[in-house]
C-alpha cells in the first residue's frame, strides 16, 4: 500500500481499535486459481507478540481453508471513509484552487493462515463473537439459546482460521495535508452533511489535528 508519511498510522494499538470496530475484514489470498478474497468477520487478539492474532471461521465447503499456509496472506480492513467536497475548503472563498478527494481510514494485516479443524475451539469463537455483537442489544442472544444438537450439526459444516499477524500498515487520509483553517471547515462541513461516516471521518479530522 502507497502510505505518504503524514498519513502514515503506526501504532499498533490505534490500528487494533480500526480492526475491532470494523471487523468484517477481506481475506485474500493465493492460491491455485490465483488471487482470491473472501470477506469474513475477524476477532483481533492481543496475545503478548508484536502485531496480536487474527481468528475467524469459514464453511468447510470454502477451499480457503485449505490454501497453502507458507504464502502470505493479506486482510485489510476499511474504516470510516468520506468524499471531501472542494466547497468544504475554507481555502476555496480565497482562491479556488481546490479539488475533491476521498477521505479514509484502512489497515493492512499481512500473515500466514492456519486452519483450525476443531470443534471446541470454534464453539468459543462463536461464543466470543456472538457476545461481542450482540453487547448492548435489549435482550442479547446467546449461542446457548440454541439447541446444543442444532450447534453442533453448524460445528460440522465450518472450519476456525487463524493468522499470526506479522506486518501491520495503516493509512489515517483524514485532511492532514490540508492548512489548519481547511481542516477545521471540513470536519465541520462534515458535522453538518451528518451520517454515521460523515461524523466518524470529522472526529478522526479534528482527533489528526490536534
Amino acid at each position: 500500500m502507497y502510505i505518504p508519511a503524514q498519513f502514515a498510522e503506526n501504532r499498533a494499538d490505534v490500528m487494533h481499535r480500526l480492526m475491532h470496530e470494523h471487523s468484517l475484514g477481506t481475506l485474500v489470498t493465493l492460491g491455485e486459481d490465483g488471487l482470491q478474497a473472501n470477506h469474513i468477520p475477524f476477532e483481533i487478539v492481543s496475545d503478548g507478540s508484536p502485531f496480536g492474532r487474527l481468528q475467524a471461521h469459514v464453511a468447510r465447503s470454502n477451499p480457503v481453508w485449505r490454501e497453502e499456509t507458507q504464502i502470505e496472506s493479506l486482510i485489510v480492513f476499511q474504516g470510516a471513509q468520506a468524499y471531501i467536497s472542494p466547497s468544504l475548503y475554507e481555502t476555496k472563498k480565497e482562491h479556488g484552487k481546490v479539488v475533491p478527494t476521498y477521505n479514509y481510514m484502512v489497515v493492512h494485516a499481512y500473515g500466514r493462515l492456519r486452519a483450525v479443524d476443531d470443534p471446541q475451539w470454534v464453539h468459543a469463537l462463536l461464543a466470543r463473537l456472538s457476545a461481542r455483537h450482540e453487547a448492548g442489544r435489549a435482550a442479547p442472544w446467546s449461542i446457548d439459546d440454541a439447541p446444543a444438537g442444532f450447534i453442533d450439526s453448524l460445528l460440522s459444516q465450518i472450519v476456525g482460521i487463524e493468522i499470526e499477524i506479522t506486518r501491520l500498515q495503516g493509512k489515517w487520509k483524514v485532511s492532514q495535508n490540508q492548512p489548519a483553517r481547511n481542516r477545521a471547515s471540513v470536519e465541520a462541513g462534515l458535522r453538518e452533511q451528518g451520517g454515521e461516516q460523515s461524523v466518524a471521518m470529522a472526529e478522526a479530522v479534528a482527533l489528526r489535528a490536534g
